[in-house]
């Protein structure tokens, strides 16, 4: 690989991560030294009440090729990411977390099997993680619902981590979503890509700010922002509902003129309404996400607003 021809920039989106910074950097430039003759860390403060900034402030004054981005308040990982991406000037851009859980020293292997593939994208595919027990679960449910429910066909285990090219950015760029996720973008707009195997390690220190709640507003986003699935659910389970209800009537009527039995049962008339009224608010929340974010995109709101920069 010709280092002359391999310019990077390095978006990392950090949240409370004051234990890991220094480590980070220690392994992090040396990685990118041996690799790129020019390169770019970006940095991304999303809002941490730790002494993150403090410590980033400091590798900027030591290191001219950190870039610190200070977002004015926590605006989330994909926007902090989004944040990094707009800023990123080099040929190949490199997204990985701060947590040490992406080590800095497979960058070099995914950015070969970005040039040698001639791809849009080199993305780690983890093999195994040192996360708990019901992160792995909700993970891979999610994965499997969005296969199912999105046109986006993410394989098993991709995560954050990667190499992709300016040019393939610059074409989604454009895209002025707010509800939606610029990595889901890069999904939905059929970029190719390769993966590349990853043993992950377990994160450096701290704990993770990557909590099942937002493992689940990030589901909900992906699933509402790219399919209409949930509407169309609905729609046959309501038809369900009401083929199942128009048969219970035909057979009550049956019984009444016909056979001369009468139908008692109160409580069972009670649940079905409060069944059917279940339904109903169901159905009425799912139109309502849709309307609501209909009302997101409509207002034209930016993602991020950044506080200071630090170049």
């Amino acid at each position: 690989m010709n280092r002359e021809n391999c310019n990077l920039s390095v978006v990392i989106p950090v949240y409370n991560d004051a234990e890991v910074l220094s480590e980070l950097y220690n392994r992090l430039i040396p990685s990118l030294e041996k690799i790129a003759l020019k390169f770019e860390v970006i940095f991304i403060d999303d809002g941490s009440t730790d002494d993150s900034y403090q410590i980033l402030k400091k590798l900027k004054k030591e290191d001219d090729r950190v870039v610190v981005l200070k977002l004015t308040r926590n605006f989330g990982q994909s926007n902090a990411i989004t944040a990094g991406l707009d800023h990123a000037q080099y040929q190949y851009i490199v997204i990985m977390d701060s947590d040490l859980q992406d080590p800095p020293e497979f960058i070099e292997a995914l950015l070969n099997a970005c040039i040698e593939n001639d791809c849009d994208m080199a993305i780690a595919k983890r093999i195994s993680r040192k996360d708990s027990w019901l992160k792995r679960q909700v993970s891979g449910l999610f994965n499997k619902v969005s296969y199912y429910a999105t046109s986006i066909k993410v394989t098993q285990g991709m995560g954050v981590f990667r190499v992709i090219t300016k040019a393939s950015f610059d074409k989604i760029s454009q895209i002025k979503e707010t509800t939606g996720t610029t990595l889901s973008l890069l999904y939905w707009g059929g970029f190719d890509y390769v993966t590349v195997d990853l043993n992950r390690d377990a994160r450096f220190a701290g704990n993770s700010g990557y909590t099942v709640r937002k493992m689940f507003r990030v589901a909900m986003d992906r699933i509402y922002s790219y399919s209409l699935w949930p509407l169309r659910l609905a729609s046959m389970f309501g038809a369900m509902v009401a083929f199942m209800s128009f048969i219970l009537g035909v057979i009550i009527i049956i019984k009444r003129i016909v056979m001369s039995i009468g139908v008692p049962g109160w409580a069972s008339s009670t649940v079905l309404i409060l069944f059917l009224f279940g339904i109903n608010f169901l159905i009425l929340g799912i139109i309502g996400e849709y309307i609501g974010r209909t009302y997101m995109e409509a207002k034209h709101r930016p993602k991020y607003f950044i506080s200071k920069i630090l170049k």
